[in-house]
């Protein structure tokens, strides 16, 4: 329904009035004869205004002789009609339609890309990426394979965790999270200690190589040596070890508001009032 009505629009429509004691009659023909009519309005009981295609309007003759309805045309709407009403202002309607063709154009191309990432990546990489990549200003979207070009840069570059591609309109929208760093991989075999990297009140620590260097209850710094990679034997004297452990950690963080001396504060009393 919705469709037609769409498709006379561009093929023209006119706005009636139907007039006549059979109305309801004349509208249970029309519909057994799939004439469409729309926007009903009635302005009295034998008066009733409505839309229809310049195709169906043809096919009213024979049901308004047969219901005894007259009909009138009120207004005539739709794209012929519109361009009937300019023809002779051709040039105005070739510069109409051609801009509206060159805004239909240009709307299949990308036109911005905007990139959301942190400030550890530079910007300015991805986009030579991206158009390496096949993705860049003036493309058409069409053409745009944005799985393939996520693949792709996500090879090339070990600092980007995850990377998503969205098209909207004529912009696309590139974001991007950060990949964690590796950490270092000692070898097994050096020598190492295992220290602090926060503040914290140690509430267990078992040593499995090396020597612990606190005790259970102690407070430490950042950067204090928790377990030593060194072993002191009485017959070998000290060896130098990796050091290895389980280590478990108070941690408190601290935050600091400014709260107003005087503040109103809303309680529930559950009590009740009737009024009448």
């Amino acid at each position: 329904m919705l469709l037609k009505i769409l498709i006379n629009y561009i093929v023209g429509y006119v706005s009636i009035s139907i007039e006549g004691y059979y109305i309801e009659r004349f509208i249970n023909t029309c519909i057994s004869k799939k004439i469409v009519i729309w926007n009903i309005k009635r302005k009295k009981s034998s008066l009733i205004y409505a839309n229809i295609g310049i195709k169906d309007f043809k096919r009213l003759k024979d049901v308004a002789k047969k219901t005894k309805c007259r009909i009138n045309i009120e207004e005539k709407k739709g794209l012929p009609f519109i361009f009937n009403k300019y023809k002779k202002r051709r040039v105005f309607v070739l510069l109409l339609s051609a801009l509206f063709i060159v805004i239909i154009g240009l709307s299949q191309f990308i036109w911005n890309i905007e990139i959301i990432c942190s400030d550890n990546i530079n910007k300015e990489e991805i986009i030579s990426c991206l158009e390496k990549n096949g993705l860049s200003t003036g493309k058409f979207k069409a053409s745009i394979d944005t799985k393939n070009i996520v693949s792709k840069i996500r090879l090339e570059r070990n600092d980007i965790a995850w990377m998503g591609i969205n098209i909207d309109g004529t912009n696309a929208r590139v974001e991007i999270v950060e990949a964690d760093k590796k950490p270092d991989i000692i070898d097994p075999e050096d020598y190492c200690n295992i220290i602090s990297d926060k503040e914290a009140v140690i509430t267990k620590i078992v040593p499995k190589n090396g020597t612990a260097t606190v005790k259970v209850g102690d407070v430490v710094k950042k950067g204090t040596i928790l377990i030593g990679g060194w072993i002191e034997g009485k017959y070998t004297g000290t060896r130098y070890v990796h050091s290895e452990g389980e280590i478990q950690a108070k941690v408190w963080y601290s935050k600091k508001e400014k709260i107003s001396l005087n503040q109103e504060v809303t309680k529930e009393t559950r009590t009740s009032r009737k009024k009448i």
